[in-house]
């Protein structure tokens, strides 16, 4: 597929076959953003690259390449049937990839009238929620994760609050409160991660939502699953669709909720135009999604048909990386060191027909989330500068590891016994304000 570097290298930790850069390993996990760079540098706006086991795929670090690759499904289509290491019996079960490209009757494998099909079945399901009742829900599991350290005076808002409050929000909407745990946390996060793992927390995140789906189809309630089944899916489809709203709304809003608490408290400056109402919190964050989306890879694309693209010539069944971090700071995009405040073309939530429609729930979660804290904890002050977070790059994210903060302790609350899951509505209305 791929062709070799033009400065042959042998196979190390950070380049294997062709001389080609791997998109794992110490180099990757460290600073994959440097990466981006150097790949621009030496190939331009699309580069070949390796994924876990060596498999070849084509990064697109250009803006303008990414838009054209998201919004032109008839040459880049995203059903991974197209792939040629899917046809060729390369990615097995166990593969790290198996979950997130194996086909699925899912909204993200298919294209034309199939995937309007799939894609309004789920935006209509999540318009028939009140947005004041998703924001409650938020509020709820924001202020019993505070209530859990207040008492401490020292808090890490990674593992306590930013890993929490997506998944519990998420499974509340599913109506599977009950089902929240240890290990569907972890295997939520690991199965997109890309890991050696992921294939086998795939399994176990479908197993938990087969059981869902079976108690949903002869229980309904005020619940998605619910709401998807009157749409007329069947029990395959709406447990693939919730599956992906598990995984697009989990580990990425997570970190949009760290990297937008380390911009607005490691900042005091900005902190201070937030609370003088001289900047919105939406309008904050978006800069925060031009700088640092919380996906920085979406997987993927294959090519339909040999094609050509930034100088590069790629062949019918090549898998194509939408390079959204890389594509934010295309210099022909944007003037880097400039401020992008008001400008709202991002590449955080893809663009095209496959556009993220999770986006408005994603952003309401993480500004409730924000305001919660501020809300709760007004002292609450960061140990650490925004620079010196701990950071680990998987497949797809540059998690925030730790973020270690501080604040006036208070008595812990009492346990109150929370609210009913707000009830289904006909509005049309977005999910979150």
């Amino acid at each position: 597929m791929a062709t070799p570097s033009s400065h042959p290298r042998g196979q190390t930790d950070a380049f294997g076959p062709g001389g080609l850069r791997r998109l794992h390993g110490p180099e990757w996990e460290s600073d994959p953003m440097q990466i981006f760079d150097e790949l621009r540098k030496e190939h331009g706006a699309v580069a070949p690259v390796l994924m876990p086991g060596d498999l070849p795929a084509w990064l697109v670090l250009g803006h303008r390449e990414n838009q054209k690759v998201a919004g032109t499904p008839s040459v880049f289509s995203r059903d991974s049937r197209h792939w040629t290491a899917m046809r060729d019996g390369l990615v097995t079960p166990e593969h790290p990839l198996f979950p997130l490209t194996y086909w699925q009757p899912l909204v993200v494998f298919a294209d034309g009238e199939e995937h309007a099909r799939l894609r309004r079945a789920i935006t209509e399901s999540l318009a028939r929620f009140e947005a004041r009742g998703i924001r409650r829900i938020v509020e709820r599991h924001a202020k019993d994760a505070i209530d859990a350290f207040v008492a401490d005076g020292e808090v890490d808002l990674v593992e306590q609050y930013a890993n929490i409050i997506p998944l519990k929000t998420v499974t509340t909407l599913f109506g599977m409160e009950g089902d929240y745990n240890e290990p569907l946390v972890h295997a939520a996060r690991d199965m997109i991660s890309g890991s050696a793992t992921a294939a086998k927390s795939g399994e176990f995140v479908t197993r938990a939502l087969d059981e869902l789906v079976q108690r949903k189809k002869y229980r309904r309630g005020g619940d998605l699953p619910s709401v998807m089944f009157d749409h007329g899916l069947t029990e395959v489809e709406v447990r693939e669709q919730l599956r992906l709203l598990m995984s697009a709304s989990n580990e990425p809003t997570a970190q949009l909720i760290c990297d937008s608490i380390a911009e607005f408290f490691g900042h005091p400056a900005l902190r201070g135009r937030l609370s003088g109402g001289h900047l919105t919190l939406p309008e904050a964050m978006h800069e925060v999604l031009w700088n640092k989306p919380p996906m920085m890879i979406n997987i993927g694309r294959w090519v339909t048909g040999d094609t050509e693209l930034a100088g590069q010539r790629l062949r019918a069944g090549d898998m194509m990386l939408l390079g959204l971090a890389a594509g934010n700071f295309d210099p022909a995009a944007r003037e880097l060191q400039c401020p992008v405040r008001g400008n709202r073309s991002h590449l955080a939530f893809s663009v095209g027909p496959h556009e993220c429609p999770g986006s408005t729930i994603g952003m309401g979660i993480a500004e409730t989330a924000i305001d919660a804290l501020q809300t709760h904890l007004p002292g609450l002050r960061l140990t650490l500068r925004p620079d010196e977070l701990p950071r680990r790059a998987s497949l797809m994210i540059n998690k925030v590891v730790r973020m270690p903060a501080v604040f006036e302790s208070a008595p812990r609350p009492r346990p109150q016994t929370a609210g009913p899951l707000p009830s289904v509505t006909t509005s049309t209305a977005p999910a979150v304000p």
